[in-house]
This record gives structure tokens, C-alpha cells and sequence, in this order.
């Protein structure tokens, strides 16, 4: 009788080839002739016995071998379907937009449904993506790099979180930041009552008036 139903929409099912296996009645182990990833993925006929995986059966050498818990016997029949393709390996299908799940619960997926997009979603949120030559972490994620794990270019940036933190608030310009380093260009600007020097205060760089330094070293008496 023919079947009669919804037919299956993704998914292979091979019966592999295990010719070359021979069953004396001590050997236990024997070539699948491709990688499975798992055990769910086989069904597994002994002498017309389906085998129960992971009790009658593992996988061996990276899921290119079948173990038996039991030898099978001498001439026995033995025949083994693989179901959808083998999951340790590539994933030869087009997905078109179709979302990936990965987890158990169903709340973390891999999905491409907007073109030359791809969308990352964590405990059901929709944390990260990728578009060309951009990878964003969304509003409300981010992204964790460890002191010392961050390169750009071909150059590591040795600072420290704190040591960049440092930095967070100052409001300079470049150009004002380099007037510290010193240099040989001088200016004419006049000074004024009201200007700021700064001074170097025992290691602390603060700012006071023209009109102090004046009186300290004793210029006179400030003229309008």
C-alpha cells in the first residue's frame, strides 16, 4: 500500500553500504563508509531485530564506525539506514531564509530571511548580526573581549579596560592634548588678566590664573 500523508519536506534517508564488514562472531566494530553524528541518526536492522542506540550500539572513530554491544554472529543480516545526512558534517541544504534552531528549547537560532543578512538569536533575543564586512552587536548586547584580545590592524592593543577608562570623559582635542608634549612652534597670544596657566602642583597638573602666579613671584600690581 502506498503512503499516504504529507510527504517528508527536508532530510535523506541512505542505506549505507556494509558490504565489506564481516561478522564472525567476535568483531564488534565495522565501517559505516561515511561520519555520522550521532546515533538517533541510524536505524539499525539485526537479523530483522531494530537495535536501540546507544544500548545496542555506539559510534566509534568520529561517527565512522558503528560499535555493537554484542558481536553480531557469524552470516548474520545486517542492514543500516542514515537519516538525514550526517550531522557532524556540512549541511548540504539551501535553507532560504529558513530559521535554524540550535537548541533544545527552540530559542536559540541562526536565520537569514533578510537578504545578505544573517541574524544570531540568544535565549530568544536577537543579539547579534552580520552584513557584509560588519558584524553588530543589537541594542541591549555586547561584546566581551579579554585584556590583551583585542588587534587592529596587525597591532595588539595592550591596554588595560581601567587604562582605557582613564580616558573616558576627557574632552580635549588632539591638538590640545599634544600642546603637553611640548614642541618648538611658539604663539604671540597676549596674556591677559584671566588667563589660565597650568602647573605642574607635586605630580598633579592643575590650573590657576595669571593673576596668582603674578602675585607669587611678585610682578607688580595688576592694570586694567
Amino acid at each position: 500500500m502506498a503512503y499516504i500523508g504529507k510527504s517528508i519536506e527536508s532530510g535523506t534517508f541512505s542505506v549505507l553500504d556494509t558490504s565489506g564488514n564481516t561478522y564472525n562472531g567476535s568483531n564488534t566494530t565495522f565501517n559505516l563508509g561515511t561520519q555520522v553524528g550521532s546515533v538517533a541518526q541510524l536505524l539499525v536492522s539485526h537479523d530483522g531485530v531494530i537495535q536501540k542506540p546507544g544500548t545496542d550500539y555506539t559510534l566509534a572513530s568520529g561517527g565512522t564506525q558503528i560499535t555493537f554491544t554484542t558481536a553480531p554472529a557469524s552470516g548474520a543480516s545486517i542492514f543500516i539506514v542514515e537519516i538525514s545526512g550526517a550531522v557532524g558534517g556540512p549541511l548540504d541544504a539551501d535553507l532560504n531564509g529558513t530559521e535554524l534552531i540550535l537548541d533544545a528549547d527552540g530559542d536559540t537560532s541562526i536565520t537569514a530571511d533578510t537578504d545578505d543578512q544573517i541574524d544570531i538569536k540568544v535565549a530568544g533575543a536577537d543579539d547579534f548580526k552580520f552584513t557584509a564586512n560588519t558584524f553588530t552587536a543589537n541594542s541591549g548586547s555586547g561584546i566581551v573581549i579579554p585584556d590583551g584580545g583585542l588587534t587592529l590592524g596587525s597591532t595588539a592593543v595592550s591596554a588595560t579596560a581601567a587604562e582605557l577608562n582613564i580616558l573616558d570623559g576627557v574632552t580635549a582635542t588632539a591638538a590640545e592634548i599634544n600642546l603637553i608634549d611640548g614642541g618648538t612652534s611658539r604663539g604671540t597670544t597676549a596674556i591677559a588678566d584671566g588667563d589660565g596657566v597650568l602647573i605642574n602642583d607635586a605630580g598633579t597638573m592643575r590650573q590657576t590664573t595669571v593673576e596668582t602666579l603674578k602675585t607669587y613671584i611678585g610682578g607688580g600690581t595688576n592694570t586694567p
